[in-house]
């Protein structure tokens, strides 16, 4: 078994993300959060967890970690100090700490921010956020999905290094293809796309592999 840190946890996805690495004969969950108060969900369902900010040093989280889901999100908030610097700065921890690999939730449109008038800070953060970890030694696989939905996923996607088209993909497929990319036989040093589509997540990753 594989510890795995999951970073953003707390989210609607990366609660997502806890629940099948939970269930997974592969990985252990380490859900990282920010004080005791958000501990206690987690511990109810036996899920191990460790303090930590992404405002602040997270060297510490990545003790005992084999590798990193990193699914925060600041929802607008404070785009540059989480999205951009605290991608960053768990980045940089993982290396000093020798992950094996990242896997990375970045966005559709992160390669061009400058193209979108409304998301523009926030996909420049992702954007820089990306770049770091494609220039860092790290193992890792950068997933961008379209428009997030709460729908019931369907286990099944399109994928692509680069799609060309919009669209919109469940948060329950993201949370899925983000722990098939944890695999070591899925998705190495790749960045792609994904929205919802009509090939089952495992069989998707064929094409990038």
């Amino acid at each position: 078994m594989e510890n795995v840190l999951v970073v953003g946890a707390t989210g609607t996805t990366g609660k997502k993300i806890v629940k099948l690495l939970k269930t997974s004969q592969y990985f252990e969950p380490i859900a990282m959060v920010r004080n005791e108060h958000q501990q206690v969900e987690f511990l109810a369902h036996d899920v191990k967890t460790v303090i930590g900010d992404l405002e602040k040093d997270v060297l510490h989280t990545v003790k005992n970690i084999d590798k990193v889901v990193f699914a925060a999100g600041s929802g607008g908030k404070k785009v540059k100090a989480v999205d951009q610097d605290g991608a960053i700065k768990m980045i940089d921890a993982s290396m000093t700490g020798k992950i094996k690999k990242f896997v990375m939730l970045s966005s559709m449109g992160a390669d061009q921010p400058e193209k979108s008038e409304v998301l523009q800070d926030y996909l420049q953060a992702k954007h820089n956020a990306d770049e770091h970890l494609k220039s860092s030694n790290l193992n890792y696989a950068i997933v961008r999905p379209g428009s997030l939905t709460n729908n019931a996923g369907q286990g099944k996607i399109k994928l692509a290094k680069s799609l060309n088209e919009q669209g919109e993909i469940t948060r329950d497929d993201v949370a899925q293809t983000l722990v098939r990319a944890l695999h070591d036989d899925a998705a190495n040093k790749v960045t792609f796309e994904i929205i919802k589509g009509d090939a089952l997540i495992g069989k998707a990753f064929e094409t990038i592999s």
